[in-house]
């Protein structure tokens, strides 16, 4: 009797498990940029708690929108490895400068979805020579192991039938056709670079076809 109250109760489990993104909290973020609303999200298939900060009255056509991966060392530390702190800080400025847009932030992404520990040995990699493609692959481990389902489930939640995407990353731009998000325009996010950061750069628009015009003027950084 036990054991058949188990399996019922297995079953029972399995029916009532959730899939999908679903929205959770909806709260006001006031920033140094604006005042958002931080609409948080929990992702059910991969278990992820993930947050869209939107600006203005976003409406449902051309929406200018960030995918923002997370990124520790340059979101919260200022790391000059790569720009991901800056475009942040540009996106935001940009929703807010429009009068409306959405900046979702990705959490899982790391290192382009390898993890946190992974890239700083990804990193470490790099520093003795290896480029960012090389170094994961000396790890084992993919070069971009991000999934942008997560995001275009957050942009139906909030009627978003087309964006205007601020990216220089023709994989963004796929993905949400893929699911079903049409892209009307890929504006691009272009940051400065510095001698810390441009080798990376480089690799990323001659391995990963970013679309990184500005590195042509300055050739000069090593």
């Amino acid at each position: 009797m036990t054991e058949k109250i188990g399996v019922l109760g297995k079953k029972s489990a399995q029916r009532t498990q959730r899939s999908g993104v679903e929205r959770v909290v909806n709260a006001p973020l006031p920033t140094v940029y604006g005042e958002f609303r931080a609409i948080g999200y929990m992702d059910h298939d991969r278990g992820d708690e993930q947050v869209a900060l939107v600006y203005g009255e976003i409406g449902t056509e051309d929406v200018l929108t960030r995918l923002h991966s997370e990124c520790l060392t340059g979101d919260a530390f200022g790391s000059q490895h790569c720009e991901c702190g800056d475009q942040l800080a540009s996106a935001l400025r940009a929703v807010v400068a429009a009068g409306s847009g959405i900046v979702v932030y990705l959490r899982g992404h790391e290192g382009r979805g390898i993890g946190l520990l992974a890239k700083l040995r990804a990193m470490a990699l790099q520093a003795e020579g290896l480029d960012t493609v090389e170094a994961n692959l000396a790890l084992g481990l993919p070069v971009d192991a991000r999934d942008y389902g997560v995001a275009a489930g957050i942009l139906h939640d909030l009627g978003v039938a087309s964006v205007r995407l601020l990216s220089n990353n023709p994989r963004k731009r796929e993905a949400l056709l893929r699911h079903g998000i049409q892209v009307a325009e890929q504006v691009p996010l272009l940051i400065p670079p510095c001698e810390d950061n441009i080798t990376y750069l480089r690799t990323k628009r001659e391995r990963l076809d970013h679309h990184l015009p500005h590195l042509d003027a300055v050739a000069h950084l090593s």
